[in-house]
C-alpha cells in the first residue's frame, strides 16, 4: 500500500470513529511522525479527506477535522432519503431475491446478538454493511452506488455521534430486515416505504440523543 493511501486510511478511520474530534488541527509534522510517513504523502491524504468533506482548510491553522451540526444532519438525511429510497426500489426490481432473503433472516436474528454489546454491535453493523453492499450490487447503477458510498462516510460519523442505545439498535435491525424482505419480494414501492420509515426513525433518534445546545 502506498504511503499516502496508508495515511489516508488511518486518518479517515480516526475521524469516523471520533478518535480525531471535530476542530482537531492535523498538523503536518505531528501527523507525519504519528503515522510514519513523510509530509508529501500526508498532504495527499489530507487533500483526499478535504475532498470528502472530512477535513477543511482553516486559514493559518492548517487543516482541521470538520464538525457535524444538527443542520448538517438534516441535510445529510434529505440526501440520504433521495438516494436510498431510489436504490431500494431499483434493488427490488433488479436484485437476486435469494441474497436479500438470507439477509432478512440474519437481520431478524440480530437482536439476539445484541445482548453481548460489543460483539453484537460488530455483528449488527457488519450485517447493515452487507445489506448496503448487496443493494449497491443489485441496482446496476455505478453512479448511484458511488454517490451512496460517499454519503455513508458522513453517516458513520453521525451514527457514532448518537448513543449505541440497545433498544434503538434492535428496532433498527428489524427495520433493515423489513427493507431486505421488501426487496426480496420484488416490491419497489414497499422497499421504498420501508426505507423511508427506517430513515425517519434514525433521524429522530439522532436528534433525541444530540439535542441543540
Amino acid at each position: 500500500m502506498r504511503a499516502s493511501d496508508r495515511a489516508y486510511s488511518a486518518l479517515r478511520e480516526d475521524i469516523i470513529e471520533w478518535r480525531l474530534r471535530p476542530g482537531t488541527v492535523l498538523a503536518e509534522v505531528e501527523q507525519s511522525e504519528r503515522l510514519g510517513v513523510s509530509r508529501t504523502p500526508l498532504r495527499e491524504a489530507l487533500s483526499r479527506l478535504t475532498a470528502e468533506g472530512l477535513t477543511t482548510a482553516a486559514g493559518g491553522r492548517g487543516v482541521v477535522v470538520t464538525d457535524i451540526s444538527l443542520e448538517d444532519i438534516d441535510e445529510l438525511f434529505e440526501l440520504r432519503e433521495t438516494l436510498e429510497c431510489k436504490a431500494a426500489a431499483l434493488a427490488a426490481e433488479r436484485g437476486d431475491p435469494a441474497v436479500f432473503e438470507r439477509l432478512q433472516k440474519e437481520l431478524l436474528e440480530a437482536p439476539a446478538l445484541l445482548t453481548d454489546h460489543e460483539a453484537g454491535l460488530h455483528n449488527y453493523y457488519g450485517l447493515a454493511a452487507e445489506l448496503d453492499a448487496a443493494i449497491d450490487a443489485a441496482i446496476g447503477n455505478a453512479y448511484l452506488a458511488q454517490a451512496m458510498r460517499g454519503l455513508r462516510v458522513h453517516l458513520v460519523r453521525v451514527r457514532r455521534l448518537a448513543a449505541d442505545d440497545p433498544s434503538r439498535l434492535q428496532a433498527a435491525a428489524a427495520e433493515h430486515a423489513a427493507i431486505a424482505e421488501a426487496i426480496a419480494s420484488g416490491n419497489p414501492a414497499l422497499a421504498q416505504a420501508a426505507t423511508t420509515v427506517h430513515l425517519h426513525r434514525s433521524l429522530t433518534h439522532v436528534k433525541a440523543t444530540h439535542p441543540p445546545h
